[in-house]
């Protein structure tokens, strides 16, 4: 089993930068891939990023690439989500899921929320205009 919270959200003013955190527990979490996933109000969960388990390749949405940045902070088992030049475009709920499969792949495949087997309880963003 994998438990996961994330932390870090919060109100900011655009142009700011927020770093959220998913911790977990009941396993190692640099075995798996991790992904981050947001959802606004009356619409669908998107994805966000993603980081694999080996070699902790990266893969992005287009609408966050260049500005939001993943990455494993393995001492604390967690992965954090670094939001830079943040816009209202970006509130939402913003969730940590894990890939428990082991499977190495590459693209699209991470970016359905089909895949992922375990999910956190979600952290609030909101960037004010």
């Amino acid at each position: 089993q994998v438990q996961l919270v994330e932390s870090g959200g919060g109100l900011v003013q655009a142009g700011d930068s927020l770093r959220l955190s998913c911790v977990a527990s009941g396993r190692t979490l640099s075995w798996y891939a991790v992904g981050w996933f947001r959802q606004a109000p009356g619409k669908e969960r998107e994805f966000v990023a993603v980081i694999r388990s080996s070699g902790s390749r990266t893969f992005y949405a287009d609408s966050v690439k260049g500005r939001f940045t993943i990455g494993r902070d393995n001492a604390k088992n967690a992965v954090y989500l670094q939001m830079n030049s943040l816009n209202p475009e970006d509130t939402a709920v913003y969730y940590c899921a894990v890939d428990e499969s082991g499977a190495l792949y590459s693209g699209s495949y991470y970016y359905s929320e089909k895949i992922y087997d375990y999910w956190g309880q979600g952290t609030q963003v909101t960037v004010s205009s």
